[in-house]
């Protein structure tokens, strides 16, 4: 694997993947092997921060351990999470203003769709875009979904949705250009709770169908 380890301050560091795929997989080895003195493990689309405490990891042995870590973990690892007894199970009302047209894109029938979500093995690859707004991926997810061509103005809180090969829900009213296929009541971001965000990274997902 190719990762460029930067400095980012004087308190973390800043690795750079080819690929969300290699970001994952860096980050399963880090999480497993973290010394003590690593405060946080921030995964993003191709980058992966590494925050740590100064006075008990500096960052010249932090920046070795991440290099073997990176020369340890494999190439393009496939984003399956492990533990899935342990998943968050997101309810999801799966009557979706996107969903029958999402369907019809992908050529493939609106109950076919529902089935294919809710039994994938989701994986939230990481946070963006809003608190507690989690990127999720599957090795066994099949569709590439385009976006909107135009953005909704105001999506509503809880609304899940497509694109690309993610999924997602959003946690409170935005604008945003994702397929809607569902919705759900679930407290994805609460500042009160501890953690304050339902799906972190690295956590196993699964959505599961009520309503009618």
């Amino acid at each position: 694997m190719t990762a460029r380890v930067l400095p980012s301050g004087r308190a973390a560091l800043l690795v750079e993947c080819d690929a969300l795929a290699d970001v994952l997989a860096l980050l399963d080895v880090l999480a497993a092997s973290a010394p003590p003195g690593v405060v946080e493990l921030v995964p993003a689309a191709r980058t992966l921060l590494v925050s740590l405490d100064p006075a008990r990891l500096p960052l010249e042995s932090a920046a070795s351990w991440v290099r073997a870590a990176a020369a340890e973990a494999p190439t393009a690892a496939a984003p399956a999470p492990a533990g899935l007894a342990d998943a968050v199970v997101v309810d999801v009302d799966y009557r979706g203003v996107d969903l029958a047209a999402t369907a019809d894109l992908l050529g493939v029938s609106a109950e076919h769709l529902v089935a294919r979500h809710t039994a994938t093995a989701w994986r939230v690859a990481f946070i963006g875009f809003a608190p507690g707004f989690g990127y999720l991926v599957a090795e066994d997810w099949p569709f590439d979904v385009p976006r909107l061509d135009v953005a909704r103005t105001r999506v509503p809180s809880g609304a899940v949705g497509l694109a690309g090969g993610f999924s997602g829900a959003y946690p409170r009213e935005s604008p945003g250009g994702w397929r809607l296929v569902g919705r759900t009541e679930a407290a994805l971001w609460d500042p009160a709770a501890d953690p304050p965000a339902l799906l972190a990274p690295g956590r196993a997902v699964r959505f599961r169908a009520v309503g009618s």
